[in-house]
């Protein structure tokens, strides 16, 4: 179980701005009109968007996920500037099945990415104070660790600088690459391109045997009309196949049950909320939400009727959603899935690079043990 992480200063100046101060932000605050107004500027000029650390998806992901307030929210603020950084953090006594006390950013299995927000032009100046910060109250933490951070991004590139400038031992010890959508073609050329012929031709088929069922329907929605319906419908619609039975579907528990609604509908509030929905008869048989935060989106939750499985119903949905590629202020598409995943890897032909960061804090000793621990890591990982 993590503990909280604290400075014993709750403050620390940043380095060469001196308006600017790496502080903690405690939850009472966090729910404020101010703060998250605050909150939500910063999300509007992050260098990487991540939703689920924004505030209509963090605040109730807290709620419902840390009852025991074991995460911290540490924010870099400046007196003109307002916010330019927001991370959740969290101490572990363990490292996956190690016992090697650490650091990490704060996430949940509904979390996709483990991105900080920070203001474009930041990146270096936030990782210098958060790793000053951890140099003097890591506590016994032997080093940081950073999952579902993306790779090729500015935040990995200025984390590297600063590690380097500062002779850190550094290692991407984990990597993965999951399907991503990329905007440049029309929805139509990119599923040519995509798809052989004869696949196209057997989803036209699927599409038009499903349409003999009844009456077939594609709806798309930007706004908050009917959100509570739709968000029941889906939570029932995901329940009803394999991951009810697992007991891994959202309606499984009533805390993620209730992070899903309160998330879509601060989405939906702010604009960032785009659902569509595949119906027969009046009946859902496939439904998307996705998170649209410019200049990308992330495709956030996805559920299918399993009864339709032979038709494909959440393929013809994933089609349908190709147009997202001609949304203005839309670049990229995130599809939030795991490395080779069988559906929508053979449809989204781009990759994005995810990964797990570690990297030395604290004392000259720390970092000493930190080396070793990262290259015995390396060594197991070799093939």
């Amino acid at each position: 179980m993590a503990r909280l992480l604290h400075l014993e200063s709750g403050e620390v100046p940043a380095r060469g701005a001196p308006r600017a101060a790496l502080r903690r932000v405690g939850r009472a605050e966090l729910a404020s009109g101010e703060a998250i107004a605050r909150w939500d500027a910063l999300a509007a000029r992050a260098s990487e968007p991540n939703p689920f650390f924004e505030a209509w998806y963090l605040l109730p992901s807290l709620a419902a996920l840390d009852p025991g307030d074991e995460a911290e929210i540490w924010v870099l603020e400046d007196d003109a500037e307002g916010w330019l950084g927001l991370i959740p953090l969290a101490r572990s006594a363990r490292y996956y099945r190690y016992p090697f006390p650490n650091v990490a950013n704060w996430l949940h299995a509904n979390a996709f990415l483990g991105a900080p927000l920070v203001a474009k032009g930041h990146e270096t100046a936030f990782w210098q104070e958060l790793l000053g910060a951890l140099d003097h109250a890591g506590g016994a933490a032997l080093f940081l660790h950073l999952a579902g951070l993306p790779l090729d991004g500015p935040l990995a590139a200025a984390l590297r600088g600063v590690a380097g400038s500062e002779h850190r031992a550094l290692g991407v010890v984990h990597r993965e690459e999951r399907a991503m959508l990329e905007a440049g073609a029309s929805a139509e050329a990119y599923l040519e391109a995509a798809l052989s012929g004869k696949k196209r031709k057997e989803l036209r088929r699927q599409h038009a045997r499903l349409s003999e069922q009844g009456e077939l329907l594609f709806q798309r929605s930007n706004d908050a009309a009917g959100l509570d319906g739709w968000t029941a419908q889906f939570l029932a619609l995901e329940a009803s196949g394999w991951k009810g039975e697992a007991g891994s579907a959202l309606a499984s528990s009533q805390r993620t049950a209730g992070l899903f609604r309160q998330a879509l509908a601060g989405a939906a509030a702010r604009g960032r909320l785009e659902r569509l929905t595949l119906s027969l008869d009046g009946r859902p048989i496939a439904m998307l939400a996705s998170f649209i935060t410019p200049p990308g989106a992330f495709s956030y939750k996805t559920a299918f009727a399993e009864e339709f499985a032979r038709f494909s119903p959440g393929v013809l949905l994933q089609r349908e959603n190709l147009a997202l590629l001609e949304r203005p202020g839309i670049e990229w598409c995130d599809s939030c899935a795991a490395a080779d995943h069988p559906m929508i890897d053979h449809l989204w032909r781009e990759r994005r690079a995810i990964g797990r960061i570690s990297l030395a804090i604290g004392s000259p000793l720390r970092r000493a043990l930190f080396s070793l621990i990262l290259r015995a890591e390396r060594a197991r990982a070799r093939p």
